[in-house]
């Protein structure tokens, strides 16, 4: 049986024209029923139409535990760790956080705010990679148009670590 939670993540921007925007990335974690269940490991990040990335959204993990341990297990987040992740300092200020419990979370990126409202007009995707000890790892991508030119939504269904992951974007 499977539980789902929520994860909702919200971002205000300013384009480089004092165009307002928002994008809000809602994750749907599954509560598996296991014997050892971990709380995920999850990075969210956006990329240019050449799948390169643009700006680490969210890099969630073990923070708090001790000689920085918790970094060791980023690298099981593959896509993330090739892409962007073995070049970054951890924590990254504005961008790092602790692992969330299952529930509904919301949390704010001041420091992406700069990279996304600079943005040029394009196709862009956010993608969402889950891993968990004892458990999986999955990778869903979002594909996003920006800027938006009114409310719209879009959405990829997860498997096994996430459930649905939902882009919402507001001028």
């Amino acid at each position: 049986m499977k539980l789902r939670y929520s994860i909702a993540l919200a971002i205000p921007l300013a384009g480089a024209q004092a165009m307002a925007a928002d994008l809000a990335l809602k994750i749907d974690i599954p509560q598996l029923n296991v014997a050892e269940y971990h709380k995920p490991y999850i990075a969210a990040w956006l990329e240019n139409a050449d799948q390169k990335v643009v700006t680490n959204l969210a890099v969630l993990y073990d923070v708090k535990k001790k000689d920085k341990a918790g970094e060791k297990w980023l690298k099981d987040m593959r896509q993330w760790w090739r892409k962007t992740g073995r070049d970054l300092a951890m924590p990254v200020d504005g961008v790092s956080g602790a692992t969330r419990a299952p529930g509904e979370h919301t949390l704010t990126f001041p420091a992406a705010k700069d990279a996304l409202g600079k943005l040029p007009a394009g196709n862009y995707t956010v993608v969402v990679e889950a891993s968990r000890e004892a458990g999986g790892r999955e990778l869903v991508k979002v594909p996003v148009a920006w800027p938006p030119k009114g409310a719209k939504e879009f959405a990829a269904q997860g498997k096994e670590e996430l459930g649905n992951v939902v882009v919402q974007v507001k001028p």
